[in-house]
C-alpha cells in the first residue's frame, strides 16, 4: 500500500503543519513508513504553500507525490493549480467557503468540509486546518482517529491541547456525517 497525499492552500492556514501531523500519525502512531515534504512562497502568511506525504507498508523509494490520491484543499489558487492531479478514483476534500469555483471534475470524490466556518464557531478561525484533519481522518481512515489525536497533542501549542481536539472532534463528526450522506 503507498497513498500519496497533497495539503494545499496558503501561509497561516497551517497546512505545512498538517502534513506533519499526518505523516507523525502514520509513522510514530501507526508503526507506518511516512515522508513529509513542503514546499511554500517567501511571505510568511498569504503564500501559496502545500504539503505532501507518502504513506505506505514499506521503505517509501521516491517521497515525492506525483498522483496525488488524495487532495485536502483550503484555497482557490491551490484548487486551480492541483484539483485535476488528482488520481482517477481519488479524493478531494475541499473548504467550499474557500473555494467558492469548482471545476466539474469527473472520476474524483468531492467532500465539502466548511472547515474555515466551523473554527469561527469555536472563536477561532486558527483551528480551520485541524477540523479538516478531523473529516481528512474520517472520510479516509488513512490514518487512525487516536493516532491522529496523539500527533495533534504532539504538534500544537502548549495551553490550546482541549481547543485542538475539540477542532478534531468537530471536523471528524462531520466527516462521518457526510459519509452517511
Amino acid at each position: 500500500m503507498r497513498i500519496e497525499i497533497r495539503f494545499a492552500g496558503f501561509g497561516g492556514q497551517g497546512i505545512i503543519k498538517s502534513g506533519i501531523m499526518v505523516a507523525a500519525a502514520a509513522c510514530l502512531y501507526s508503526g507506518k513508513h511516512s515522508v513529509q515534504t513542503q514546499s511554500y512562497g517567501p511571505e510568511s502568511r498569504g503564500g501559496a504553500c502545500k504539503s505532501e506525504v507518502v504513506i505506505a507498508d514499506d521503505e517509501i523509494d521516491f517521497p515525492k507525490v506525483t498522483e496525488p490520491d488524495i487532495l485536502v484543499v483550503m484555497s482557490q489558487h491551490a484548487y486551480n493549480s492541483y484539483a485535476e492531479t488528482v488520481k482517477k478514483g481519488g479524493t478531494i476534500i475541499l473548504d467550499p467557503d474557500m473555494i467558492p469555483n469548482e471545476k466539474k471534475l469527473e472520476n474524483v470524490k468531492i467532500f465539502r468540509v466548511p472547515a474555515t466556518k466551523m473554527a469561527d464557531e469555536l472563536g477561532r478561525r486558527i483551528v480551520a486546518n485541524v477540523v479538516m484533519l478531523g473529516a481528512f481522518s474520517a472520510i479516509t481512515k488513512v490514518v487512525d482517529k487516536e493516532a491522529m489525536k496523539e500527533s495533534i497533542k504532539a504538534n500544537i501549542p502548549k495551553g490550546t491541547e482541549q481547543l485542538n481536539l475539540k477542532a478534531f472532534e468537530k471536523g471528524y463528526e462531520y466527516g462521518e456525517k457526510i459519509l452517511k450522506g
